[in-house]
């Protein structure tokens, strides 16, 4: 039996998710795949919470999401700010700098996040045209603190763009409310779907500015060339990732269907639950906890603890975690918590990771540890 998911992405994917992805592969500008593609669109509106914003869908990597965010609203006359807590937010200054755009980066220290204060000193100081910024960086486990840059944004005439990519469908995001113009993400996190998705949606202010510009060095990622066949699905710019869509729209019908904000808290409810049993184990968090996100945790060892044996070992318990990246290899384990993953899913997992510890000669108590992690969901 496969392991059950547990790194930062992909996450498990639920039957009806699968059954959806092994229906018949059907014409990319049929009837069938243009309602499920609009039936996708709509539930990524509500899961954004906008009512104008433009949803575009096509086959690729959350990075190809990054991509077409930047390129679509940052031209060569553009100043672009990066807010980087981490492995992904440097990414974003990677790809501004591979495509020659006037691009900074302010970066917090890992595990930390930029604060509020410290944009409103950048943004007083330069003016910029782009702000991109990274909710949750997979590698250091950071969720930045969007609500409070959106006070700091207010009045401020820029292109606001959220990657979402370990947060959309799993933390609260308000594009309308907090004046977010690009939301992107992927398919294979917190929608729980499989990965083969790249997905931006674009405020009406992001489109006014890719339709300001003469041109983007990009032909695949211009979001002009899809919008048409978003619009209706019927018309051809490019082959639709038609299995990939399919099953993507039952995800997100999942997400609507649990309701957003009991999906939200149940994200939250499970993130405590395991971090109360990792640490009746004796493990600690790498984020400072005023940082911490709800859909993953980058978990610090107890001392002697061997990262690539704990992880082998829990990978032969029936449980997949993921390792360090960048300055992190070696010293802590990432274990994602997101999507449709359940409370005894996760109670479960800290048991079996208990017994992972004892096999590696430490004393444990994995029923202390699993009635801890109970407790802190019902919190």
């Amino acid at each position: 039996m496969d392991p059950l998911l547990l790194i930062p992405g992909p996450t498990p994917v639920v039957p009806a998710v699968l059954e959806a992805l092994a229906r018949p592969t059907v014409s990319h500008t049929s009837e069938p795949l243009a309602a499920d593609l609009l039936s996708a669109r709509a539930d990524l509106r509500k899961t954004v919470f906008t009512a104008a914003g433009e949803p575009f869908l096509f086959a690729g990597s959350g990075t190809l999401a990054m991509e077409v965010a930047l390129l679509n609203t940052a031209g060569r006359s553009h100043r672009v700010l990066v807010l980087s807590q981490g492995y992904f937010g440097d990414r974003m200054g990677q790809i501004g700098e591979a495509f020659g755009l006037d691009c900074d980066v302010i970066r917090s220290p890992w595990g930390s996040a930029v604060r509020p204060e410290e944009l409103r000193i950048a943004l007083d100081r330069k003016r910029y045209d782009v702000l991109a910024v990274t909710h949750v960086d997979t590698g250091t486990g950071a969720a930045a603190p969007i609500r409070d840059y959106a006070d700091v944004l207010k009045g401020r005439d820029l292109i606001w763009i959220v990657d979402g990519v370990c947060a959309t469908g799993g933390i609260e995001e308000r594009m309308d409310d907090w004046g977010i113009d690009v939301v992107l993400t992927a398919a294979q996190k917190c929608f729980g779907a499989p990965p083969g998705l790249a997905i931006d949606v674009f405020s009406p202010r992001a489109i006014a500015r890719r339709q300001s510009l003469s041109s983007v060095p990009a032909y695949y990622g211009d979001i002009l060339r899809w919008r048409p066949g978003m619009d209706d699905p019927r018309k051809y710019f490019s082959t639709h990732a038609v299995n990939e869509i399919r099953a993507f729209a039952a995800a997100a019908r999942i997400v609507v269907e649990e309701g957003l904000p009991e999906r939200f808290l149940r994200h939250e409810r499970i993130a405590r639950g395991i971090r109360a049993g990792l640490a009746e184990l004796g493990f600690g968090l790498y984020t400072e906890p005023e940082f911490l996100a709800s859909t993953l945790s980058v978990i610090s060892y107890p001392d002697g603890v061997d990262d690539a044996a704990f992880r082998a070992k829990t990978f032969e318990a029936g449980y997949a975690v993921a390792g360090g990246l960048g300055e992190t290899a070696g010293r802590v384990f990432r274990m994602g918590h997101m999507g449709n993953l359940t409370a005894d899913q996760a109670v479960n997992a800290i048991r079996a990771m208990a017994g992972v510890l004892k096999a590696l000669g430490r004393k444990t108590d994995a029923e202390a540890a699993a009635r801890a992690a109970a407790a802190a969901m019902t919190e």
